[in-house]
């Protein structure tokens, strides 16, 4: 099974994001219920690993507080697959989370980081594919050079450390909750 671990957002962010997101052909939004932000990807993974994984959640997880919505990015930059908004880590918690996580995960269950630096975001569509399955050179247009930020929210703290499964389909990924602890 495809897992990864992500922080859950709290409501009123997800909704301030699925309005904001542009409407454009190129793009196929994200359901709001699915908003959230990506600690560690697992990829495949076995049974026996996943239940690792959840005892190993309750000793990484803490608070995460000073959260706030950043600028609109579409990555990666030369073929374009996903419209995401930066997550601003106003204390170092995020980060802090994110390393206890990673840390938790090696140890656990012998899991490697990637090698790029952890990017706090939260994908809000992905660029529908053209043509045998590619996405063309600017499928963003005009939409990409004109993103304005989202709208400002409060500084808020996230509610959730998760384990999530996703299961691939015709309309996209769905993801499961494996094991969820609250913040």
């Amino acid at each position: 099974m495809r897992l990864f671990v992500a922080l859950e957002l709290p409501d009123h962010v997800r909704s301030t994001l699925e309005r904001w997101r542009p409407r454009a052909d190129a793009l196929r939004p994200v359901p709001a219920e699915q908003l959230h932000v990506t600690l560690a990807f697992l990829g495949e993974r076995g049974e026996q690993e996943a239940a690792l994984v959840s005892e190993l959640l309750p000793q990484a997880a803490r608070p995460v507080r000073a959260l706030a919505l950043g600028g609109a990015l579409i990555l990666p930059l030369r073929r374009p697959r996903v419209l995401t908004v930066a997550i601003e880590d106003g204390d170092g918690s995020l980060g802090s989370l994110q390393s206890a996580v990673a840390a938790a995960l090696a140890e656990g269950i012998g899991w490697h980081p990637e090698y790029r630096r952890f990017l706090a975001h939260v994908t809000v569509a992905r660029v529908r594919a053209r043509g045998r399955g590619r996405a063309e050179a600017d499928p963003l247009g005009a939409v990409g050079t004109a993103l304005e930020p989202p709208p400002p929210v409060a500084p808020f703290a996230a509610t959730a450390l998760t384990l999530f499964r996703s299961r691939l389909g015709a309309g996209g990924s769905r993801y499961e909750r494996v094991k969820t602890v609250a913040l």
